[in-house]
């Protein structure tokens, strides 16, 4: 052997090393972001006589991670005490088999219809407020993306669990609507004490189109249990849905078709026709069957004004049909604009609603029978403001 040969040999070597001493060095990315919010709600007198309010909305830490091969990600935000204050988005412990393949275990999102978002505004859509929309639950999820099909299976023990007793409450304090417990005759103790669990998810995705033109065919199912922790028993809960993404030069189209039901095993003294759902520091009814329907465009426009870059229109809107009998019907409908300048990003939105709770002045019955309060119409003028880092 020359010693040509010896030397290119040692050379290959040693730079393989190098490769995989880098390969195994800890990736580690921080990240996060500031917002504030303004908004005037037609519904508050107050907010209209002093023209709206301007304050803190959330500070939130985003950690990455990755060692061989094994990847963390999680998301901690810090709201107002009055919108929860701290809580987990998101955190999971993560593994990629190769380029398409991915195992998630931990606090992960749902697969469930249109994902990361069923939206463009800072609102999102009808379905996120019945736990239908960027979801995040306890378990594991596997995932594949191909050429073209993508599909994920997941099992979800069940929500984000804060107290580990026998019989405990969900906590208010969290980022995903999910079923809990929730005062109904007015005595201060909680009622329709439900909880998610053992939770069977599948979705999958059919994508056609060229470069310029794409298009993306899906269908989502969930199945699971609903224990009542007064009666000890399991009911039972599903959803299912279609949905279609388009996705053609500066222009794109969400559209989603949603069914679910929560049948409940609560005590004789209490209705089986409404859940409590939780998040945000409070908890509200929702009808226990309904169909809902989304659809939302948007159109980004290349800018050169200073800082900033683009400005994305869009129009968001969101019908629930509910199968409780006189319960009203819900409708939200967010018109608006994502503002980009750099690391801020600005949404300016005009939403209004019948029947939304975060729209006007009947917060807890506008998802389930309704009310004559929350059957007007209402409008709120959003502007969120956020520095991403």
């Amino acid at each position: 052997m020359s010693f040509k040969s010896i030397f290119i040999g040692c050379i290959s070597y040693l730079l393989l090393i190098q490769y995989s001493s880098a390969q195994d060095k800890p990736e580690i990315d921080i990240g996060g972001a500031l917002r504030f919010n303004y908004n005037l709600s037609t519904w508050k007198d107050g907010q209209k006589s002093r023209g709206g309010d301007f304050g803190y909305d959330v500070f939130r830490i985003n950690a990455k991670a990755k060692y061989k091969g094994v990847k963390l990600n999680a998301e901690y935000r810090l709201y107002a005490a009055d919108f929860g204050g701290g809580m987990l988005k998101q955190g999971w412990i993560g593994y990629d088999f190769n380029d398409t393949d991915n195992l998630q275990i931990g606090l992960t999102q749902v697969p469930f219809g249109i994902t990361q978002y069923n939206s463009h505004n800072w609102f999102f859509s009808i379905n996120y407020y019945a736990g239908l929309e960027d979801d995040h639950d306890m378990g594991m999820k596997y995932s594949h993306k191909g050429e073209k099909v993508d599909y994920a299976i997941a099992f979800f023990k069940n929500a984000e669990e804060m107290s580990f007793g026998s019989y405990s409450d969900h906590s208010d304090s969290r980022y995903s609507y999910d079923i809990a417990s929730k005062d109904l005759d007015g005595d201060g103790a909680p009622d329709l004490r439900n909880k998610e669990v053992n939770q069977l998810n599948g979705k999958i995705n059919y994508k056609l189109g060229q470069e310029k033109t794409k298009h993306k065919l899906g269908a989502s199912a969930q199945y699971g249990g609903v224990e009542n922790l007064d009666t000890r028993k399991m009911g039972k809960h599903y959803a299912l849905a279609m949905h279609y993404e388009l996705s053609a030069g500066k222009f794109d189209l969400k559209a989603q078709i949603s069914k679910y039901k929560i049948n409940t095993k609560n005590p004789s003294d209490e209705p089986d026709n409404i859940v409590a759902m939780t998040a945000y520091g409070y908890p509200y009814f929702i009808a226990a069957e309904a169909n809902t329907y989304t659809l939302g465009v948007g159109y980004n426009i290349p800018v050169e004004w200073g800082p900033v870059s683009n400005i994305q229109i869009y129009n968001d809107f969101g019908y629930v049909d509910k199968a409780g009998e006189n319960f009203a019907e819900t409708i939200m409908n967010v018109t608006g604009a994502l503002i980009t300048a750099g690391n801020v990003y600005t949404y300016v939105d005009f939403a209004s609603g019948k029947n939304m709770p975060w729209l006007n002045p009947d917060f807890n019955n506008s998802l389930a029978q309704g009310s004559a309060t929350s059957d007007d119409w209402h409008l709120r003028f959003n502007v969120n403001i956020g520095y991403y880092f």
